[in-house]
């Protein structure tokens, strides 16, 4: 008798990154040289282009493609913009960060130390997705990051 089907797949979590990108090939290298991403699937279609790709950073799974007409796929660097940020926790944000400019990023945040407990900093990857880049540096309960909240936004910050 064989094993019921998992409804999550092993390896994955119940949300994972999708990335449309114009030029998914490099922002495979890219993504290799800033974040140390692993690709683990490369499924070219006929074209050249990238259909379906994995790649995995620190462990968490990320799925990426390039931009098509074939379904209407466009990327940020299309569009002009993402409405959306991909958060990533490493070891050491300011090392990250300056690889991730070294390989091309474009910084829209210092790293500098938060009010709810991260050292955290933003960039926008060459194809247009945009990144929160962190390292947690202190455990702040929720009492205590509402109140310090409250006291940056109360200084017009």
């Amino acid at each position: 008798m064989s094993q019921p089907v998992k409804p999550i797949p092993d390896g994955y979590t119940a949300v994972t990154p999708y990335l449309t990108i114009r030029g998914a090939a490099g922002a495979i290298e890219f993504y290799k040289k800033a974040f140390g991403a692993v690709e683990t699937l490369r499924m070219p279609s006929p074209d050249g282009l990238i259909s379906h790709a994995e790649i995995t950073i620190n462990g968490a799974i990320v799925m990426l493609h390039d931009e098509t007409d074939q379904w209407p796929a466009r990327s940020p660097t299309t569009i002009g913009d993402s409405g959306t940020t991909l958060m990533l926790y490493v070891d050491d944000v300011d090392v990250v960060m300056q690889r991730a400019v070294d390989a091309g990023a474009t910084v829209t945040m210092p790293a500098a130390n938060q009010f709810y407990g991260d050292r955290c900093g933003k960039i926008t990857d060459p194809y247009g997705h945009k990144w929160s880049i962190a390292t947690h540096i202190e455990d702040v309960s929720p009492e205590e990051i509402s109140r310090r909240a409250a006291q940056l936004f109360a200084s017009g910050v």
